[in-house]
């Protein structure tokens, strides 16, 4: 029976000191450490991420996203000549988008951008989102098109809780190794942490499988709600290839790096759907029921990220553990280090 704590937001809360919060990544990434939790035994290991190889049980496969982050935020000028700056979302159908516009932009209002882009307002959402089309010499834009000056003009959308500017070395930084699928406004955080060298020794022992979810900015949206489940889960694009669907339809053991390939995994598995709209909560009262082994990061407190966590180890065991990794110095968030569930 779930204890009534588990469904009340406050109760994923936790103290975390400021300069815990990775503002940049360790160099060469496996150089993180890592937090081994191994749930049969109860106990904690402290390694370094390089050190991965040596803690998965050998029949398991690898399941990453590949996912690549855009460049979705851009700046430019409304028409009076004030400065606004855009964050692109996600696609939606008939080549219209959903954005995130700072400031007061009201439906009819074209909005101008280097490289001659162009966005017209649509309509304003009930949670301060829009909805936009873009042109270029007036010519509407599908994503493809659109995806080719984001890369040209747009900057890489770093988590609000860095408090800075993207540099150059997060068109390197904040992308994964295996990153192919454009559409992220996030990076899947678990998978930026490989090293070449580390995915190959990794490949040569355990089968690997990609899919995709398009990571949206829903994901840094703090639970707001008193109760959990009050919460408007936010959806996001994925696809499952057919080779990795026949491999989920197997008990065979499978590692999930990261959240977002959790979700999809477990979608997948509830609804037998292979591409759309992903809008699964996991939380311990729904617990995950394919995914046998978790690589994560440090996440937020009062989010959904580290209730999914606690989907897996209870939520009181993800505070203690991440208690102690405050204790030991672990960087957090998306450029700090990481945990493994096994």
């Amino acid at each position: 029976m779930i204890d009534p704590a588990d469904l009340l937001t406050e109760s994923y809360d936790y103290t975390l000191p400021p300069d815990r919060i990775a503002t940049r990544p360790v160099e060469p990434a496996d150089a993180a450490r890592l937090l081994v939790y191994d749930r049969h035994a109860d106990s904690v290991t402290h390694a370094r991420f390089r050190d991965l190889p040596d803690f998965l049980p050998e029949k398991c496969a690898l399941f990453l996203n590949d996912t690549r982050v855009i460049p979705a935020r851009i700046f430019g000028q409304k028409p009076s000549g004030g400065r606004v700056e855009l964050l692109l979302n996600k696609p939606l159908p008939d080549w219209r988008y959903l954005v995130m516009i700072r400031g007061k932009v009201r439906p009819g209002t074209r909005l101008l951008f280097d490289q001659g882009l162009e966005a017209e307002v649509l309509e304003l959402l009930p949670d301060g989102a829009r909805i936009v089309r873009f042109f270029r010499q007036s010519r509407e834009l599908e994503f493809g098109e659109l995806v080719e000056i984001l890369e040209t003009i747009g900057h890489v959308p770093l988590p609000p809780y860095l408090n800075r500017e993207d540099e150059a070395a997060d068109r390197r930084h904040y992308q994964s190794l295996f990153a192919r699928e454009a559409g992220a406004v996030a990076a899947p955080t678990a998978s930026l942490h490989f090293t070449p060298q580390l995915l190959e020794s990794l490949q040569a022992r355990h089968p690997a499988y990609t899919l995709t979810l398009h990571v949206g900015a829903g994901t840094f949206k703090p639970v707001e709600s008193e109760k959990i489940l009050e919460h408007p889960m936010h959806s996001e694009y994925f696809r499952i290839p057919a080779e990795a669907a026949e491999y989920l339809q197997s008990d065979a053991p499978l590692l999930a790096v990261g959240t977002t390939v959790t979700r999809t995994i477990e979608y997948y598995v509830r609804s037998g759907t292979m591409e759309g709209e992903c809008d699964l909560f996991l939380h311990p009262g729904n617990p995950p029921q394919r995914v046998n082994y978790l690589l994560t990061n440090f996440h937020l407190p009062k989010s959904t990220l580290i209730i999914l966590v606690s989907a897996f180890i209870g939520r009181r065991k993800t505070l203690e553990l991440y208690e102690e990794a405050i204790r030991k110095g672990y960087r957090f968030y998306s450029y700090g280090d990481a945990m493994l569930v096994i």
